[in-house]
């Protein structure tokens, strides 16, 4: 980037133009002066070689270079150094049968939430470009979607092939965590998350949630928990023996306390994720609590380009004096 230290002097720039008009009406100077014209009449007649240049032009073109140098024009060759001390994240996705259910809206259409979740992660995963994140999925048990990685296109290509059904169905909460602070333990990272989302209770694996959080504590992991859909009964879509599709209210329940106690013991926090508005809300909250730290060194170097300008402009005056001497009109 070129800049002018000072560009004040580029104002006299706005005098040439009325130079140019001073030097139109007044025309060219004469070479010699005589009273009477008719004396010199017959020497026009004679030819001479004469450079069809006006030398005039040559001032003012150098003058435009010498005011030009004034200004002093630079380039900029700063350049910044900004060190990212990324934070390592494993988001648990929760894919259990109850996933299905259709208590969330995208544009007033029922969604089920398990689409909900993976649009709202997606978005979290695009915002953290500095950070290596881990996705694991479970179900009746856990089983590694992406291990921590910085290349964020493939982590999403990974994200968007989570479905249900891949693993038998329940909600293996403690092996989830288990899973995710085991991805974590190698970490060298001063900041190390787990974000588990889940809708329903621990009701498979041999690992209980407080055990797996304790472990996660000793470690230095924090742990996020996220309880989603609603309370009471949420519509989900089953088939009969026909093969038909219904929708059915069907029960659901958040082990709410047993989340509350896994983000306590690990210095995390517990939300409650009712719609889609919260749960976006909830994750732009984690995002701004665990702020990737940047350090940024500015080095500011300027190279000086008045020489351009200002040496062309003596060649100039030096060209326009050469073609006056040669234009110069002799008896």
């Amino acid at each position: 980037m070129t800049r002018f230290l000072q560009p004040e002097w580029l104002w006299l720039l706005t005098l040439l133009p009325l130079v140019l008009l001073w030097r139109g009406r007044r025309g060219p100077v004469a070479a010699v002066e005589y009273s009477n014209v008719g004396l010199v009449r017959e020497l026009a007649r004679v030819g001479r070689s004469r450079v069809g240049v006006p030398t005039w032009l040559f001032a003012i073109l150098a003058a435009v270079l010498m005011i030009v140098a004034l200004a002093r024009p630079q380039r900029d060759r700063s350049y910044s150094e900004t060190t990212a001390n990324g934070i390592d994240i494993v988001i648990g996705l929760d894919v259990s049968g109850s996933m299905r259910a259709l208590d969330f809206l995208i544009d007033n259409r029922r969604i089920p939430r398990v689409e909900v979740v993976k649009a709202v992660v997606a978005k979290f995963i695009e915002e953290r470009p500095d950070d290596r994140i881990g996705l694991v999925a479970f179900a009746g048990v856990p089983y590694l979607v992406g291990p921590i990685t910085l290349d964020h296109d493939w982590l999403q290509q990974r994200l968007e092939g989570v479905d249900i059904g891949v693993v038998d169905d329940g909600t293996a909460i403690g092996s989830a965590i288990a899973a995710s602070v085991n991805h974590l333990r190698a970490s060298e990272a001063k900041s190390k998350v787990v974000i588990l989302l889940t809708d329903g209770e621990n009701n498979s694996g041999k690992i209980a949630p407080l055990s797996a959080a304790e472990a996660a504590r000793a470690l230095g992991i924090k742990i996020y928990t996220i309880g989603v859909g609603v309370r009471g009964k949420a519509p989900i879509e089953v088939k009969d023996q026909a093969g038909k599709t219904h929708t059915i209210l069907a029960p659901v329940d958040v082990d709410e306390d047993s989340l509350k106690r896994i983000a306590d013991e690990t210095g995390g926090r517990f939300y409650r994720a009712t719609d889609t508005d919260s749960l976006r809300r909830i994750y732009e909250q984690i995002n701004v609590m665990e702020k990737t730290p940047h350090t940024t060194q500015r080095f500011e170097r300027y190279e000086e380009l008045y020489r351009w300008a200002l040496i062309p402009a003596l060649a100039i005056l030096a060209i326009g004096a050469i073609l006056q001497t040669l234009q110069r009109r002799l008896p």
